[in-house]
């Protein structure tokens, strides 16, 4: 059975090939092509402006998405797209070429959901069973386990997300978006040695990032190290001046802190002893290090994929798609709408135990 999935709930357009053999033996990945919209240095991507990027491209990138995966039309059984959460008009935009290639195609449509999505892809990638998920994106922070056929939160953001916080601070600091604003942050982080104070906030089981977000714009505006790097209210040559690398080396250090206890707290209290991070700011190398030092103490591991399968793709939206497809459930052409709030624990996980 071959599924083709559709992803464009933020910046990222992606078209993924999913083949699950009938023997039962291991999906394979035959196609999973990614175009990004990139915004320029210091701005963020507007959802009208994603929208035209995603319709400018996606019937180009399901033709070379078929090519590379050396099937025609009549090869798919189903064609996946994300429903939700996300941003609603790159998400529409989506829809829509889905709902036209199925009714072009005569396939049948299946709506995923985005966070779902990425669970799924990591559990095949990393072969993790029934790990504690902690979820985080540009527009998602999560803590995550599974019982009784729902993926249940167990925690999350109060307000902005932990990608979202850094995109928008390396706004502030005016660095480039490609290929991601994260990922420029942690190349900076990298060299910073002075780690600054700021705030710490986690209630419960809940994380707060808006607080933190403007006490280190606070600081970047009076160090002056925005974009414009006028110098600030303090000499240049003060040796406690912090770089524009101490304050995204003290940002990452903060909030990933942050992540790791809610993440063993959740792990401490379903009694499992694994750690999977999906969403692209899964891909940081510094959150799986601060992650794995925990886990390891715990007498556990931590599971994370890297950029091809962290990073929003349509292969993650194949393989959730095609899980549930294979359950029977399909999305009627009447339904294929799509929702910035479709919650993780909404979806009905038939295909798990």
């Amino acid at each position: 059975m071959i599924a083709i999935g559709m992803e464009g709930s933020a910046n990222k357009l992606g078209v993924g090939i999913m083949l699950h053999p009938e023997d039962g033996s291991p999906p394979q990945v035959l196609a999973n092509i990614r175009h990004t919209y990139v915004s320029p240095p210091g701005e963020g991507f507007l959802p009208k402006d994603t929208a035209r990027h995603h319709r400018s491209w996606v019937v180009k990138l399901v033709k070379k998405a078929l090519k590379e995966a050396r099937l025609s039309v009549r090869d798919v059984d189903c064609i996946c797209f994300t429903k939700g959460p996300g941003m609603g008009a790159p998400l529409q935009s989506v829809a829509i070429a889905a709902r036209m290639l199925s009714l072009l195609w005569d396939k049948e449509l299946v709506g995923v959901n985005h966070c779902v999505g990425h669970i799924e892809m990591g559990r095949l990638i990393t072969g993790s069973t029934n790990p504690v998920v902690l979820y985080v994106s540009g527009g998602n922070t999560q803590v995550i386990a599974y019982s009784s056929q729902r993926y249940r939160i167990f925690g999350e953001t109060l307000d902005i997300a932990v990608g979202n916080c850094l995109d928008r601070f390396a706004r502030t600091l005016h660095i480039s978006n490609d290929p991601a604003p994260g990922y420029n942050i942690e190349q900076l982080a990298k060299k910073g040695q002075q780690l600054v104070d700021l705030p710490y906030t986690v209630k419960g089981m809940d994380c707060s990032f808006s607080g933190i977000l403007a006490a280190i714009d606070g600081l970047a505006a009076t160090y002056g190290l925005g974009g414009e790097e006028k110098p600030g209210n303090l000499s240049a040559a003060d040796a406690d001046r912090p770089t524009r690398e101490d304050l995204c080396f003290s940002l990452q250090e903060t909030i990933f802190s942050m992540l790791v206890e809610i993440t063993e707290r959740a792990m401490a209290h379903v009694g499992s002893k694994e750690v999977l991070i999906v969403g692209g700011v899964g891909c940081n190398e510094r959150l799986q290090e601060m992650m794995g030092i925990m886990a390891r103490d715990r007498g556990g591991s931590v599971h994370a994929t890297d950029e091809r399968f962290c990073i929003d793709n349509g292969i993650m939206i194949a393989q959730a798609g095609m899980l549930a497809y294979k359950t029977g459930f399909t999305t009627p052409l009447k339904d294929s709408t799509c929702t910035q709030r479709f919650r993780t624990d909404d979806v009905f996980v038939k295909w798990r135990d």
